[in-house]
């Protein structure tokens, strides 16, 4: 092998190793930036969790002091919310029958 191969191969090897070195620095940024934009996150979820303990305090003051029964309104709405669910889950498994059996048509 000749010097001209062995520098061809070494300069081929240096262009890889720049551009890999590139990237990795590249990944680094993105790393950083999401480690910076999940501590934001975590502070302002934490904010939030804050001011939602305080405006349950504040709901759940009001709510005594007019006669709601904070458990039961809760309860009737998580119902509610179940009902609704089931019931949009029974559509889409009807809807999916109705495609099944347009299909069984064809």
């Amino acid at each position: 092998m000749g010097f001209g191969d062995t520098a061809k191969k070494i300069q081929t090897l240096a262009d890889r190793a720049e551009r890999t070195y590139k990237k990795i620095s590249e990944l680094r940024d993105e790393v950083d930036e999401t480690q910076e934009t999940v501590k934001d996150t975590a502070e302002r979820v934490k904010t939030l969790e804050n001011e939602m303990a305080e405006q349950r305090a504040v709901l759940d003051a009001v709510a005594e002091e007019v006669g709601v029964d904070l458990a039961r309104v809760s309860t009737e709405a998580h119902i509610t919310d179940a009902e609704e669910t089931a019931a949009a889950a029974g559509d889409d498994a009807d809807a999916g029958d109705d495609a099944a059996a347009g299909d069984d048509a064809a």
